[in-house]
């Protein structure tokens, strides 16, 4: 074990960069802190890298090559999603550390998402540059801190970006894992390394009424128009596709797939629209690959307990499909609510990202680092990312973006996203540090 790596790591994942979508001046003391802490822990790298802040917290650093024109652009960020702490089995800001050997865990909010893959970043240059190395192109690292509220930081690094001129040839941000099992029939470790990712959205369903005393309510109330909505919205999820990023991942695994998946697999001419009615009994993310999702996030209704409200209102976040669109959508939600009293308005949303290529010189550049640093043995396949990350505001400079976090993690272990009891096995974490030094030595 890299002792003094962990340790790094550790205190990073101590730091709150708790995001919210209103920056406090307590919450911009803990990225300022983060920021402090990476120039004490990382002195060579900050001693070799050009550094600046974008806006007030988001950072670019740039890594001069022996030439400047298509680099390669390492993305990351360092706000996570609150916590409540009393549902964790270990403090979520303590990064405590359990087990030994293969079964050393730290324990930490961020430990994957995303801090895990930002640490693993700067360890993988620090040590680059401490060994004298210099990239054949320049390299940036893009770090941004509002990505959990998808805020500012990462777009406008983008504006710096293009207003320079720059023209990455690959952008490699967090997103699909190595994993066992994710795809049905499919036992082989598969790294799932996202093309393109779906589309987000948040409208909102809004009843309303005259109000008064709740002990003389009319027949149907604001809150029980807006449940009968809801409850429409969920009879009628949209229809399946199968998309083309989504056949590539099975063409892709079709070769080590047991039947009779290999066999449905390997003919989705004639099986796939089977198939596609068959992925969402499989489970939430199999369903998520072939359908635009909607639930229902966010209520709300009177301010007392003993008034009708007179605004009952239900946040829906809508993840699209490749292909999908926020009007289309929009209309989708408005046909199967069907009551022209409920007002549909949408808070905020961006189509699905374009599809990035999985042949190429980009796309072999990860596949071998993956090869190389995580296993010969692991296929890389083409994959649909199913949320939404900061790699969707750099496909506007970059036609070869990726999402791909080196880690491997288990079923349970990526439920614990935005969840309690977030972790991260020590030795994944190190073999991510090697993938990120191999992927660079190939820029």
């Amino acid at each position: 074990m890299d002792t003094a790596a962990v340790e790094r790591f550790r205190e990073l994942l101590r730091i709150p960069t708790v995001s919210h979508s209103v920056l406090t001046a307590s919450d911009a003391r803990h990225l300022g802190r983060f920021r402090e802490t990476l120039q004490r822990l990382y002195p060579r790298l900050h001693a070799e890298l050009e550094h600046e802040l974008v806006g007030e917290h988001a950072m670019l650093y740039r890594w001069s090559g022996h030439a400047s024109e298509a680099p390669l652009v390492l993305m990351a960020h360092y706000d996570v999603v609150p916590v409540v702490p009393g549902e964790w089995k270990h403090s979520p800001f303590e990064a405590v550390l359990t087990g030994e050997g293969t079964e050393a865990t730290i324990h930490a909010r961020g430990a994957i998402d995303d801090k895990g893959s930002l640490v693993a970043i700067l360890e993988a240059v620090e040590s680059l540059v401490a060994d004298g190395w210099r990239p054949a192109r320049d390299v940036y690292l893009a770090f941004g801190h509002d990505e959990e509220v998808a805020g500012l930081g990462a777009p406008a690094i983008v504006e710096v970006l293009r207003e320079r001129g720059v023209g990455p040839a690959v952008v490699l941000d967090e997103g699909g894992a190595v994993v066992s099992g994710a795809v049905p029939g499919v036992d082989v470790e598969t790294a799932m390394i996202g093309v393109a990712e779906r589309g987000v959205m948040t409208l909102d369903l809004i009843a309303r009424e005259g109000g008064g005393h709740a002990s003389t309510p009319p027949q149907l109330p604001a809150t029980a128009r807006l449940a009968r909505a809801i409850d429409r919205l969920h009879r009628r999820p949209a229809p399946v596709r199968l998309v083309p990023p989504v056949r590539a991942m099975f063409r892709t695994l079709a070769p080590f797939a047991r039947e009779p998946f290999r066999s449905v697999f390997s003919h989705l001419a004639l099986t796939g629209a089977l198939l596609v009615r068959m992925l969402p009994r499989f489970g939430a993310e199999t369903n998520a690959l072939v359908r635009t999702t909607a639930v229902v996030t966010e209520l709300s209704g009177a301010e007392g307990e003993n008034v009708l409200a007179t605004t009952a209102r239900a946040a829906v976040n809508i993840r699209l499909l490749t292909g999908d669109s926020v009007a289309a959508a929009t209309e989708r939600v408005r046909r199967a609510v069907a009551d022209p009293d409920i007002e549909i308005a949408v808070r905020h949303g961006s189509d699905p990202s374009p599809v990035s290529p999985w042949r190429g010189e980009g796309w072999r550049r990860i596949a071998t680092a993956i090869g190389s640093a995580l296993g010969e043995d692991v296929v890389a396949t083409p994959y649909l990312q199913l949320g939404a990350s900061d790699s969707r505001w750099f496909t506007a400079i970059c036609e070869n973006v990726y999402r791909f976090a080196p880690f491997r993690l288990t079923t349970s272990e990526r439920e614990a996203l935005h969840a309690h009891d977030e972790r991260i096995r020590v030795d994944v974490w190190l073999r991510g540090i090697d993938f990120y030094r191999d992927l660079l030595r190939l820029s």
